[in-house]
Formats: structure tokens, sequence, C-alpha cells
């Protein structure tokens, strides 16, 4: 069985090279060459420098690379621009890439295909489970978008497609290499990982004390209304969760990130605003308003004065409060909008740097 290059983080790969007689230095080389450099092919690999001609031979005799196929690519009013991916693995998904101030990029990463969390205002949740990627897929949407980016890519959220702490084990290892020195040099306090409240995961998250974010979607700090368009809300309950995002603001020393989706008419008044203040009395928090998208039309944004008055109400929580901008609305590229869905914007056909 070939051994996937690009499944293994730094740690992984030494292990797997151990039979070649590998030292540190030249799997740091092969590592690099991969990530660093984006090796396309295992000719690539055998070029990397001053690793041993027996170790790139046990590399080219028992190594392979696989790659995702781009479907095609999006490009937003606002320079959003959405990758859709396919897999020989099975299915498409969707990777953002999202710029900041003329200068840089993030990436927003898909974790699964579909998702079993079925939050009511997001159309992958409406498109259930199908599976989780393999760390190699996730890490190939970043390789992918950097090595047509004509700005250098300083940032990842794994907020696309899926819940990635069900599936802890690749997204974990995902972002090691995405922020190791010769992987992609990602710093780790750039790579965040969105979570609708799964506990478990989050608890795993802390006992390994991982380097990256956590931001934690709440949309309401009233049961009743958070399981409405949560339902991850009946199996781990805001109670536990905000013990556990207590624990992590404590552990992190710094507040934590509540993504907030303002819903016209839902979640937007000043019993939702008190509510919020009551469940994190005592807990460092800071918000992050988004305004809700929803291509079926179910649920509608506020309008300008309703999220005016809202942010007045927001003072009882005595925490800061920012307005996340969700570009790529026309596209499908905005929060909650992902569905592989090929709509709308400039399709682009990159061959160099645009």
């Amino acid at each position: 069985m070939s051994l996937n290059l690009k499944n293994l983080d730094f740690d992984e790969l030494s292990s797997a090279l151990a039979p070649a007689g590998s030292s540190r230095t030249a799997t740091l080389k092969l590592f690099a060459s991969v990530f660093a450099h984006g090796a396309t092919s295992m000719a690539d690999v055998r070029q990397a420098r001053m690793v041993p001609a027996g170790v790139r031979d046990w590399v080219q005799a028992n190594g392979e690379l696989t790659a995702l196929q781009v479907v095609e690519r999006r490009k937003a009013d606002d320079g959003f621009v959405k990758y859709l991916f396919e897999s020989g693995l099975g299915g498409r998904f969707e990777a953002v890439r999202i710029p900041l101030f003329d200068e840089k990029y993030v990436v927003c990463i898909s974790s699964q295909v579909g998702c079993a969390l079925a939050c009511d205002f997001c159309a992958t949740g409406r498109m259930g489970f199908k599976r989780n990627l393999e760390t190699w897929e996730m890490v190939d949407q970043v390789l992918a978008i950097r090595a047509e980016a004509d700005r250098p890519v300083r940032g990842a959220v794994f907020m696309g497609m899926g819940e990635p702490l069900l599936n802890y084990e690749n997204a974990t290892r995902a972002a090691r290499i995405l922020c190791h020195p010769a992987g992609l040099s990602i710093s780790g306090k750039s790579i965040t990982f969105s979570t609708a409240g799964w506990v478990p995961g989050i608890r795993r998250y802390l006992r390994e004390g991982l380097p990256y974010r956590l931001a934690f979607s709440i949309t309401s700090a009233i049961p009743e209304k958070r399981a409405q368009v949560l339902p991850v809300e009946r199996t781990w309950p805001l109670p536990v969760l905000v013990e556990e995002i207590r624990r992590y603001a404590t552990e992190r020393r710094e507040r934590a990130m509540l993504a907030y989706v303002a819903i016209k008419g839902f979640n937007t008044g000043r019993e939702d605003a008190e509510a919020l203040a009551r469940l994190f009395d005592g807990v460092p928090v800071k918000i992050d308003l988004i305004d809700v998208t929803d291509p079926s039309g179910k649920y509608q944004p506020p309008d300008a004065d309703e999220l005016s008055r809202f942010r007045d109400y927001l003072q009882v929580v005595k925490a800061p409060i920012a307005r996340r901008y969700s570009g790529g609305k026309e596209i499908g590229a905005a929060c909650g909008t992902l569905e592989a869905s090929q709509r709308g914007g400039t399709v682009l056909a990159l061959t160099a740097p645009a």
C-alpha cells in the first residue's frame, strides 16, 4: 500500500521514513518539498536537496501524492473566490479564498462533505452528512488556492462544510501541517476551528492544549430558541457548553469568540441580549455578529435599524462586539451557504496568480 505523503504530519512522516534511515534534516527537506514548495509529482519530491539517494529511492518506491480536482472557481464582486473541489474518494466540497486588506488571504476550509449537525439556517446542514474528509483533502484545498494566489495565504479557518470537531483527528492533523515551519508556515494563532457546540471535541481540544483558536456558535442564549435552529442544543445543552467555554477562556487567558448569527425577528430582542449576559456572566467573551444568509429564504437578516437596536441591547453583556462580514453571497460562499453550488459571479479559468 502506497504512503500518501500529504496525509502525514511531520512526526508521522518521520516514523514512516524510519525504515529508510532518513535523518531529521532529510525528513524536513522531504516534508518541505510536499507542503512548503507544493510538489505536484513524486519526481518533484525526488529533487529535494540534502536527501540521501537511498531515502529518495525508498520514497519514490513507497510514496504517492494525491490531489483534488478543481471543478471550477467563481469570483464575487467583493473579491471572494469560491473553489469547488472533487475528490477521488467521493463527493464535492468547497473552500473560499477570503481577501484581507489587499495584502493577504485567509482560506475557509471544509472538513466534511455535508454535515450531521443540521443547523436549520445552514445549507450545508440541509445536505446531511456524507463523509469526513481526509487530512490531505483539507490541506490540498489550501495548497490549490495558494498555488494560484497573487498574495500570501496567512490564515485558515475551518468554517466551511462540516463540523470540524466531528472529524477531529484529520482536522487537527491538517492544522499541524498548516502551521509547521516546513509546512505552510501559517501561525497557529491564525488558524481557527468553528464549532456549533460539539462538547466532546471541545473537551479533547482543551486536554491536548492545541495552539489554534476556537469560535463557538451560539446564535441564541435561550435554550428553546437555540434548539430550533441548532439541534446540537438537545444533545449538548447551553449550561454544559458554557462551562467548556469558561474553561477555554481561563486556560487560554483570552476572550472566547462567540459567533452569533443574527436572524430577523428571532434572536435580536432585548430579552436575547439579557439572556446572553446572564449565561456568560463572569466569562470573558467577545461577540461576532453575523447576518444570516439563507438561500432558502426561510430566515432573513435583520435590517439596519433592528441590528443597531440589538447592538445597543448587547451592551449589557459588557463584551467587545464586532460585525463579521460574510462575503461572496452571490456565489454561495457566505457563511451558511456552502452546498457545492455553481451560481453567480464570474467563473475564472486561472493558469497564473490572479
